[in-house]
């Protein structure tokens, strides 16, 4: 009776998923790419925060004044049954301008700079499968890197979910909800815009 027990239970039991695995990107504003990424069907999560530099549990002070070696980056948890490491990484590379050293659209300086850390060798080979399928695409070379992983802090709450949160604050719009500021913002700093023009029919996420 026991054998028929546990083999029924066996049966009813739901098929095992897939552990959920992480990719670390730097695309300029993290509240953009992250906005960007929860929209993507297999993402459980995007946690914004800063990596690629030598000081421990930066700030946003720190990283924005420069000279950190950090990045504005986010960690992406998604699922690998649904949704490819590979894919997310072609995908996040139509979502920036790949051609720009110096940072992204209106946000200039290091910590702006573009990025994809990896952890691995599986990691790294998707990273560059990606980068040279994307400058087929373009015909002209991409200058975002494909660094080691280093350790990613999370940036302050106030920076996660920025892009949809109620909650009011004094920016240059005025006093508006963090939701209209990012949406004033992205327009402003013309993210979509070029998007579109280095990537055409190809960019990714250019209505948000």
């Amino acid at each position: 009776m026991f054998r028929i027990i546990s083999a029924l239970f066996i049966a009813l039991a739901p098929a095992a998923t897939a552990q959920a695995d992480q990719i670390i990107v730097a695309g300029g504003c993290f509240w953009c790419v992250e906005a960007d990424f929860e929209k993507v069907t297999g993402v459980s999560s995007v946690v914004s925060g800063y990596t690629g530099g030598a000081k421990a549990n930066p700030s946003y002070k720190d990283v924005s004044a420069d000279g950190s070696g950090h990045f504005e980056a986010v960690k992406i948890t998604y699922d690998p049954d649904i949704v490819s490491r590979r894919m997310l990484y072609d995908m996040f590379l139509r979502s920036i301008d790949p051609l720009d050293a110096g940072g992204q659209f209106c946000d200039r300086g290091d910590s702006y700079r573009t990025a994809i850390f990896v952890k691995n060798d599986a990691e790294k080979a998707d990273a560059i499968a990606a980068l040279n399928d994307g400058m087929k695409v373009l015909g002209q070379q991409i200058v975002t890197p494909v660094l080691s992983a280093k350790p990613f802090y999370k940036a302050e709450k106030y920076h996660q979910d920025y892009y949809k949160s109620s909650e009011k604050t004094l920016t240059r719009f005025g006093y508006i909800t963090r939701s209209d500021a990012y949406k004033k913002y992205r327009s402003a700093c013309g993210r979509d815009q070029r998007v579109k023009q280095v990537w055409g029919s190809n960019a990714a996420f250019t209505g948000g």
